[in-house]
């Protein structure tokens, strides 16, 4: 073949290699433009009402903060004012530590009590299959019923609890109609209630732990409480992470059983954050310091979670 004519054939072919790399670019725009779609065709069932519940009432709870508002006149703009009148009044600050309180309180006996029924029903234990429903039962109940149930055990007059302490000679606390035991007893009915979701969790946690680690263990002669520390607890981190997380938002959220066991009392020893924005809106007309109370909340519980995710590195062990 001439020199001319090689020229010519690579002039006749230069247009494929021209225009292949441009619709080779268009398939693949087309096929992320589809994959785009399919996704955000799965994702819609899930994120309309997230947008419309979740998202939208905390747009509109932001601007009605920025207002006074008693759900009846029309809103009138004050600015910050709401945060700063809530900032200087010392309510905010006993409701807060109320909670706070709460959290304490519940915290422990929650994680302890349901690591204790998932390590006893880890093991051959008769009829275990049983015990996890029933133990798993309150956390399905309704939280009226679990608090009118608790209310009615702690009535210091002719309740279960206390006819149980008399009989040992103990003379019983005035439990919910007692400042002082008003919380505890809030957090004894809390706990009771949760320990079955903390027990699930726990429980795939140490079943998903290999045994041969507890061989190797016990072939070194180490003990049931050296196994436990050095084996167990570590590789149940992760579950053990999750399982604080919820329960620490869900603590700072904490409204069914204050408001039906004490309604806030006596005296507002046992009222806590959300059951002052249920007062601030429904009881006293005061939906802005209501929202900007609920955007304080927000704030503090965004602020302790990522303090716990960013802090997980130092003691979650994975894998």
């Amino acid at each position: 073949m001439s020199v001319s004519n090689a020229q010519t054939s690579l002039v006749d072919r230069a247009p494929q290699f021209v225009h292949s790399k441009p619709v080779r670019d268009g398939r693949t725009r087309n096929n992320k433009a589809r994959y785009a779609l399919t996704v955000l065709a799965f994702l819609l069932p899930s994120a309309i009402p997230l947008v419309l519940f979740v998202l939208g009432p905390m747009v509109a709870a932001a601007w009605v903060s920025l207002n006074q508002w008693n759900l009846l006149a029309p809103m009138k703009w004050v600015g910050l004012g709401n945060y700063a009148k809530l900032l200087s009044d010392p309510i905010t600050g006993d409701v807060f530590l109320h909670t706070v309180y709460y959290i304490v309180g519940y915290l422990p006996l929650v994680y302890i009590g349901g690591l204790a029924l998932a390590l006893a029903l880890n093991t051959a234990l008769k009829g275990r299959s049983f015990l996890r429903g029933i133990y798993f039962l309150p956390v399905v109940t309704s939280w009226i019923v679990v608090a009118l149930v608790w209310r009615w055990l702690l009535s210091p007059s002719n309740g279960i609890v206390n006819s149980a302490l008399a009989f040992f000679g103990v003379h019983g606390p005035g439990w919910w109609t007692d400042p002082h035991w008003a919380m505890p007893s809030i957090i004894i009915a809390s706990a009771w209630k949760d320990l079955g979701f903390v027990m699930v969790i726990l429980l795939a946690g140490l079943q998903a732990i290999p045994s041969d680690m507890y061989d190797a263990a016990k072939v070194d002669g180490a003990g049931w409480w050296r196994r436990l520390f050095s084996i167990t607890l570590p590789l149940l981190s992760p579950s053990s992470f999750f399982v604080l997380v919820i329960s620490l938002i869900n603590g700072f959220q904490v409204f069914d059983q204050v408001y039906a066991m004490t309604g806030g009392g006596p005296n507002g020893a046992s009222e806590v954050v959300v059951q002052q924005i249920y007062d601030l809106t429904f009881r006293y007309g005061r939906a802005g310091e209501a929202s900007a109370l609920s955007w304080m909340l927000f704030v503090v519980v965004l602020a302790v979670t990522v303090i716990q995710i960013r802090g997980q590195k130092r003691w979650v062990t994975y894998g």
